[in-house]
Parts: structure tokens; C-alpha cells; sequence
């Protein structure tokens, strides 16, 4: 380089670094918008608690608070996808539904497939209508149908002002993620006898994946923490109102980052329970570890998430194992097993009027940001086969597969688990007014519809 042109570019240099004192620091450029927001859940009355059929009572005592949190991003001049995670133990389609139509009366026109609504599943929340109808052996108290319909009601315009709130925060922000690993979830499933069982399987399927998604201000100030764990939230049964440990990474994480958001939804756990559990140490223990991985992991260098993001959804049909014919039902409603009998019950006369559904249908989502991530959400309580052959089937360090998202219909089997038997591939049914078991299969068509939906950048691995 010749002197002149030395002075040249000695003279460029001078010439920013004068704009830069002279204006202040060259604006970033921002592509993200994000916006976050919590609100209290807790019911203010006596409810029935989902999840666990033993208890006859209302709860009228909170142990620990309820909540539901939203995030919204918007990438440039895209649409908005907003996540709603919530302290239930699963959000009928119904709910979902009617808080879209409330959000776009607000103002807010959210596509249908850019909104998903993640359920913790905890066993320490509100039973709500349309959702688990068959828990109880026992018909409710009309006192307590009403309890339920109002807590609904509640609930309903919570998430609605949640997810406002959130679209109205929006501000210039930077979203990245990364995947780590908890150990407390262990398969449930154990053989004794020939019969699958509910019980510490030390050897079983498992997915300890935890991917965490960070928002931070463009300051690098922290605003959110969104992970999602394969886990069911049932620690504890302390027939009251509680988050389980879902609730404590959330409290955990808040209160070592005060003024952020803290989002907990669930993947693929409806085989993974808690271990330890049955005491109230170890939901909060668990909720830590969770905690702690979440926090080593947004000291990291983490991957940038980029836009746009493309989101599908596809209805499919999961069809019903043979129906029992009127006779048969009629036979049932003598079992012993108060729950089959009430199941028996409500179908014979559905039997009757020859209006027993031959299928169910089912809405896989699927989102797709850029080449940067890649999020599954499955409805119902879905076993960690799923989560294992996504992952297999895609882009592990891109795939984030989440279940219990926008309906709560039944247990969702795999085929293994189909023949194996057990549980979640049959006697589950009761409790969800279905009529029968999954026929043959549907593990196959879930996964169809999946990957006709995955763009095909996320189709082979890197």
C-alpha cells in the first residue's frame, strides 16, 4: 500500500469514528420483535383438581400459585407466532378456539397455525369441561359443575389478556437457543407378570433433552427463558393447587433474573415420570436441576434463532380400534370398575343412536424458523417414541418436539406401545370419553403428517 493511500484510509477511519461521536453509537439492526407477559391463574374458589381420580373432593387451599405466560415474536414485517404456556393439566381445542376469536376482537387477527398453547399437565390444577369428562367414578355435584364452568370462564379471559399483553410488549429484541439435558424423568412403563404396570423403569425409552430458547433485549439485556422438558408434572399429590416442578423452574429462574418471563411447557412425557417423587422436596429439587441447566445454558454461546417462520398445521384422522356392538356395551355397564361401567353407560346410548365416532381427529403444528430451528407440537399426552423417531427422522440439534399442545384429547400411543398394551394404550380411554382404544397404527399417520409439513431443509442432518 503506497503512503498516499495509507492517508487515505487513515482519513475514512477518522471520518466514522467522527459520525460515531458526533451521533452516538450506530443504531443494530433488529429482525426480532418479542414480547412477553405472566398473569395469576389461581382460582379464587373451591375447584375439583385434574388428574388424579382418587380425589372425591373439591380443593379449596393453593399450595402454590397457578400461572399462564406468553411470548410473541415477530420476524420484520411477518405475522406474529405467539406461545402460551399454562399451569393446567390440559386446555381443550375448545378454550384454545375461543381465545383466538377474543384476541382478534381485541385487534389481534393470529393465525390459527402461528398460535400454540402449551399445557403443563400438572395433576395440581382445575379440572376444566371438555376436558378428562370420565375422571370420577362418581357424577359432579351440580355445585361443583358450576365451579368448573366458572373457573373456565376465568381462565379463558386470562389467557386471552396474557396473549394481548404480550403482542401489545413487543419490542427490538434478539432470540437465540440451545439444548441441554436434565435427568429426573424416568419411563414409567415396567413389565411384571406379562402386564405393563406403573413403575420406575430403569431401562426404558427416555428423552433427557432440554432445548431453552433465550430473548434478550438488544442491549443483551435478559427478557425470557422458554424451555420444554418430557416429563409428566406429577411430583406430588397434595390435593391442592400446585404447578409442580414445571411451577418451580419457573419461580427458580425468576427469582435469580427478577423482572423476566420464565416459560415451562412439556415434550413427549406421557411415560416419563418424575424420579424421585411423592414429596414435595423433589418437585422443587427437580424444578431446580431444571433451573440450573436453563442458566448454564444462556452463559453460553447459544445459536442465534433466525426468521421467517414458516408454520403449518395438519388435521388428520386417528382411527378406533372395532367398536363393541350395543350388546357388548350394555355388558359393560355391570363391571365392577366403576369407571368402566360409567364409560359403558354414557356409550350404550351412543350405541344406540349409532353415533359413536369411528376416529379422532388430531392437528399436528409445525414451525419452521429459517434453517434455524425446527418445533413439532402434538396434542395430547404423548409418549417419548414420538420425540425419539423426530429426532431421528430430522435435524437433532435443530428439532424441538413438544406434546400436551392445543387440545388435551387422550393418551397418544405408539405403535410399540400400542402392542405392548398397558395403560396408555387402553384402560387410559376411560377417563377421556373416548370410545375405545387406537387401532393399529396411528403412529404412522402422525408421523405422515409431520413430515409432509417439515420443509425439506430439516430432512437430512447436516
Amino acid at each position: 500500500m503506497t503512503d498516499k493511500s495509507k492517508i487515505r484510509l487513515r482519513w475514512r477511519v477518522l471520518a466514522i469514528v467522527g459520525v460515531i461521536c458526533l451521533f452516538g453509537q450506530l443504531p443494530i439492526k433488529a429482525d426480532w420483535r418479542a414480547g412477553a407477559s405472566s398473569i395469576d391463574i389461581t382460582p379464587s374458589h373451591p375447584v375439583r383438581l385434574s388428574g388424579n381420580s382418587s380425589r372425591a373432593h373439591e380443593s379449596e387451599n393453593s399450595a402454590m400459585p397457578l400461572q399462564a405466560k406468553a411470548l410473541a415474536l415477530t420476524w420484520n414485517l411477518d405475522a406474529p407466532v405467539v406461545m402460551l404456556t399454562v399451569d393446567s393439566g390440559g386446555i381443550p381445542a375448545a378454550m384454545r378456539t375461543e381465545v383466538l376469536a377474543r384476541v382478534a376482537a381485541a385487534g389481534w387477527k393470529l393465525d390459527e397455525a402461528r398460535f400454540s398453547l402449551h399445557s403443563s399437565h400438572t395433576h395440581g390444577a382445575p379440572m376444566l369441561p371438555g376436558a378428562q369428562l370420565f375422571q370420577w367414578s362418581a357424577e359432579l355435584t351440580s355445585e361443583e359443575k358450576t365451579h368448573a364452568e366458572t373457573y373456565a370462564k376465568e381462565l379463558t379471559m386470562r389467557m386471552t389478556e396474557v396473549v394481548i399483553n404480550a403482542l401489545n410488549a413487543q419490542q427490538p429484541a434478539k432470540v437465540d437457543w440451545s439444548i441441554g439435558k436434565v435427568c429426573f424423568a424416568l419411563n414409567h412403563r415396567l413389565k411384571i407378570g406379562g402386564q405393563f404396570t406403573n413403575g420406575f423403569n430403569f431401562g426404558g425409552a427416555e428423552d433427557h433433552s432440554l432445548p431453552v430458547l433465550r430473548v434478550t433485549d438488544l442491549a443483551g439485556k435478559l427478557r425470557v427463558i422458554y424451555s420444554s422438558y418430557a416429563c409428566h408434572c406429577t411430583t406430588v399429590d397434595l390435593g391442592e393447587i400446585h404447578p409442580d416442578w414445571a411451577g418451580y423452574a419457573q419461580k427458580e429462574l425468576e427469582l435469580r433474573f427478577p423482572n423476566i418471563v420464565a416459560m415451562t411447557a412439556i415434550g413427549c412425557g406421557a411415560d416419563q415420570n418424575p424420579y424421585p417423587r411423592n414429596e414435595l422436596k423433589f418437585a422443587k429439587g427437580h424444578g431446580i436441576e431444571l433451573a440450573k441447566e436453563a442458566v448454564r445454558l444462556i452463559n453460553l454461546p447459544m445459536k442465534p434463532v433466525t426468521g421467517p417462520v414458516t408454520c403449518d398445521a395438519k388435521k388428520v384422522m386417528l382411527p378406533f380400534d372395532a367398536m363393541p356392538n350395543v350388546q357388548a356395551w350394555r355388558k359393560r355397564t355391570l363391571d365392577k370398575n366403576n369407571w368402566t361401567a360409567k364409560h359403558a353407560n354414557f356409550f350404550v346410548g351412543q350405541a344406540e343412536k349409532n353415533i359413536i365416532p369411528a376416529a379422532l381427529p388430531y392437528t399436528v403444528q409445525v414451525w419452521a424458523f429459517a434453517d434455524s430451528l425446527l418445533t413439532i407440537n402434538l396434542p395430547g399426552e404423548v409418549v417419548v417414541d414420538y420425540s425419539l423417531r423426530f429426532k431421528k427422522q430430522f435435524d437433532p440439534t435443530r428439532a424441538w418436539v413438544n406434546a400436551y399442545t392445543n387440545d388435551m384429547p387422550c393418551f397418544i400411543p405408539s405403535q410399540r406401545v400400542w402392542e405392548e398394551g398397558g395403560y396408555e394404550a387402553d384402560p387410559s380411554t376411560n377417563f377421556f370419553q373416548q370410545p375405545n382404544r387406537f387401532a393399529a397404527g396411528i403412529e404412522d399417520i402422525i408421523a405422515s403428517a409431520v413430515a409432509e409439513l417439515v420443509p425439506a431443509g430439516y430432512k437430512k442432518k447436516r
